[in-house]
């Protein structure tokens, strides 16, 4: 792991991020487990939870922005290994960072595309259908995750680009990843 303060603030970020979306996660499997427990028992009086699906989508929302900092941090995308291994870490390591340039004109892209429609729902006062929930919510929850992707990104683009100068791949923080 990068013992700087910086390299140790990016690590933490993204791990708050990543356990925060597997805490999520593991809501969204109770609200589903209940709600089809729930209508299994209808002919008892029971039922579903009222507006499960619009609470799993918010969830799963929140989730997948909450991973996508560690993924990146721990290079856990999809590579090519099996094409790029073959390279000399000279090579490798120009690709990486050229790979984590992409990812941070990726994550700044969705993260913009996400804050415009953050701003589009919460000036329509769109909200759920059953609970009536403002839409905005799940964007702004979203966005947590996104900006610190981006964080993670632009951290990544310049630990990259050092390790190329240095002819060195970059490694996951651990063990992770490749």
């Amino acid at each position: 792991m990068d013992e700087t303060p910086i390299g140790r603030l990016v690590f933490l970020l993204a791990t708050a991020a990543a356990i925060l979306g597997g805490a999520a996660l593991v809501a969204v499997t109770a609200v589903t487990v209940i709600s089809v427990i729930g209508r299994a028992f209808i002919p008892l009086g029971l039922g579903a939870i009222a507006g499960d699906v619009e609470l799993v989508q918010a969830g799963i929302l929140f989730a997948v922005c909450s991973f996508l900092p560690w993924c990146h941090l721990e290079r856990g995308h999809a590579l090519v290994a099996i094409v790029t291994d073959k390279f000399p870490v000279r090579v490798s390591a120009l690709l990486e960072a050229l790979w984590d340039m992409f990812m941070l004109v990726a994550a700044a892209f969705i993260a913009w595309r996400f804050w415009s429609g953050l701003v589009d729902k919460f000036g329509n006062h769109e909200s759920t259908f059953i609970l009536r929930i403002p839409i905005w919510i799940a964007y702004a929850a979203g966005l947590v995750g996104l900006a610190i992707f981006l964080i993670v990104a632009l951290y990544c683009v310049v630990r990259s680009a050092n390790n190329a100068v240095a002819h060195e791949p970059v490694k996951p923080l651990s063990g992770g990843g490749e």
